[in-house]
């Protein structure tokens, strides 16, 4: 647990490590996990729940209250529920991403997993996220978690971020290549 533990630091990281240590205890890591994804999705879908995450401006108990509406609309309770409502009452809304992150890779570390970011132009067909998934648990040796991101200004191709190594092979970063290229020869 001392190594899963290292991966993650800052408040995010304590967080995490805490919550992971809870679950762990309850024997609830994936409910939690599964909790705290649909959670993220809410974030990545609504602008005004990222902006009541983000900014300041709201007291903790405005943010208490109107995440305890969002997670009873979106039928969320338990023990992830919990820990975000937590986190609101804390004033730490902020850093939820990052404890969602945190916590997904405590997870993956406990079960000897490698979480891998891919950020596509469009959604992936099941072919294709199967295709790259095989590659990289090939490379990896170990079992890669696809965490998919769209991201339409890519125009095309992929960027897969792994812990700290990154290959891009989007269109965009090609065209710019080829952009800057074109300046230093004119």
């Amino acid at each position: 647990m001392a190594d899963a533990g290292s991966k993650v630091s800052g408040i995010a990281g304590r967080y995490a490590l805490a919550l992971h240590e809870l679950a762990i205890q309850e024997k609830s890591v994936d409910s939690i996990m599964g909790q705290l994804s649909q959670f993220e999705a809410l974030l990545e879908g609504s602008a005004d729940l990222n902006e009541l995450v983000r900014n300041p401006v709201f007291s903790a108990e405005d943010q208490l209250r109107a995440i305890s509406a969002v997670l009873d609309h979106a039928g969320l309770n338990g023990l992830g529920a919990n820990f975000i409502k937590l986190v609101a009452s804390k004033r730490r809304l902020f850093a939820i991403s990052g404890m969602i992150s945190a916590y997904r890779s405590l997870v993956a570390v406990s079960r000897g997993e490698i979480t891998a970011q891919i950020t596509v132009a469009e959604t992936l067909n099941e072919k294709n996220k199967a295709s790259i998934q095989s590659v990289l648990d090939a490379v990896t040796g170990k079992k890669v978690i696809l965490i998919e991101k769209v991201d339409p200004s890519l125009i095309g191709g992929l960027i897969v971020k792994m812990g700290s190594k990154m290959v891009d092979s989007s269109v965009r970063t090609k065209l710019n290549s080829i952009k800057l290229a074109m300046k230093e020869t004119g």
